[in-house]
């Protein structure tokens, strides 16, 4: 069984994904087992503090460096891990090969950052793998580190009920958009179905399907091209 561990300074704020529709289901089935640490349990003071201001000045509060590694030493104790996963606008982007690699993994550490930022030696002593979401900046690493989990916890055999769902998914099958999907009723407000999915012939629909991925590939690449 797959285990994901998740640190996050606001750990109530997982919650509701982690228990909700298909990760829910990934653990009720005893296919992955995902444990969630408050940072504030590793702090040092009486005030739980896992925040400062940054040395040399600047705006905002860092994650301090001792509850990290605290959590992550406990951690490690117990069992070796594949991937710790440091989430950061300043790591690549995330894609899927990405998900498909963690997939393969027995266990994951991933390490939500909150505030300005963390503390930077959490990252040079641990970090295998820098991630982010994108060209922009949240509040904190948490949505990331639930974008991270969902994809890989999908890609688990026995998770999805129709085992063939997740390998057509778009980006499966390298830089390729899938075809649009359609179903009941085959007309809703003067909107029809493509003729071709309501015809039962296979090779036509599998050529149509084919042909419409190409094109929205295309336009895929087109607005994603960095100018």
């Amino acid at each position: 069984m797959m285990r994901i561990d998740i640190i996050s300074a606001v750990p109530d704020s997982l919650a509701s994904i982690l228990n909700t529709s298909i990760m829910k289901r990934a653990q009720d089935r005893e296919l992955v087992e995902i444990v969630v640490h408050n940072l504030r349990d590793y702090a040092f003071n009486k005030h739980k503090q896992i925040d400062d201001k940054p040395f040399g000045g600047g705006a905002g509060m860092l994650l301090k460096v001792e509850p990290f590694f605290e959590c992550i030493g406990k951690i490690q104790s117990e069992r070796d891990y594949d991937h710790i996963v440091f989430t950061t606008p300043k790591g690549r982007v995330y894609e899927q090969t990405d998900a498909n690699k963690f997939s393969l993994a027995k266990n994951i550490i991933i390490i939500a950052g909150h505030y300005k930022g963390i503390d930077d030696r959490v990252r040079e002593r641990f970090a295998t793998d820098e991630i982010s979401i994108g060209n922009f900046v949240l509040s904190g690493g948490e949505l990331l580190a639930l974008v991270i989990a969902d994809s890989i916890v999908r890609l688990i055999p026995g998770v999805l009920n129709d085992g063939e769902s997740a390998l057509t998914d778009s980006f499966m099958d390298g830089m390729k958009v899938e075809a649009p999907y359609y179903t009941r009723p085959s007309e809703y407000k003067g909107m029809k179905v493509p003729d071709v999915l309501l015809s039962g012939h296979d090779k036509k629909i599998k050529e149509w399907k084919e042909e419409q991925s190409k094109v929205l590939t295309e336009i895929w690449k087109k607005n994603n091209t960095m100018e």
